[in-house]
């Protein structure tokens, strides 16, 4: 998922680069919700495996 929000967060700065603003900003708006959504499910994962196996010494 990671990947992907970096592929789109590529393909918003080339287009910001050829000045295209519309396609610019909707792939920088779809870079930051799949970042978003990486980073909710990754502390997700970090809390629901501690609480699985339990706090480690």
């Amino acid at each position: 998922m990671l990947y992907w929000a970096l592929v789109f967060l590529v393909i918003a700065i080339v287009a910001a680069i050829f000045g295209f603003a519309g396609i610019a900003a909707g792939a920088a708006s779809i870079a930051k919700i799949i970042f978003f959504i990486f980073v909710v499910l990754f502390v997700l994962s970090l809390i629901f495996g501690n609480i699985r196996r339990g706090p480690r010494p």
